[in-house]
């Protein structure tokens, strides 16, 4: 078996590779969208502590 009989996969390869990329894809934005999600939400909770403590 040489390389590009591999990366055809019998005539599949675009839709074998192509399913590759979006779950790829998807693994990403799993790990990557929670990570930029939970910065938002402690940023959130800084601005609400600071301001709590400036009303006491």
């Amino acid at each position: 078996m040489n390389w590009s009989e591999f990366f055809a996969m019998g005539g599949y390869g675009f839709y074998v590779w192509t399913s590759y990329a979006v779950a790829a894809v998807v693994l990403a934005f799993n790990v990557l969208l929670p990570l930029r999600r939970r910065k938002a939400v402690h940023k959130t909770l800084r601005e609400f502590y600071r301001l709590k403590g400036e009303r006491s």
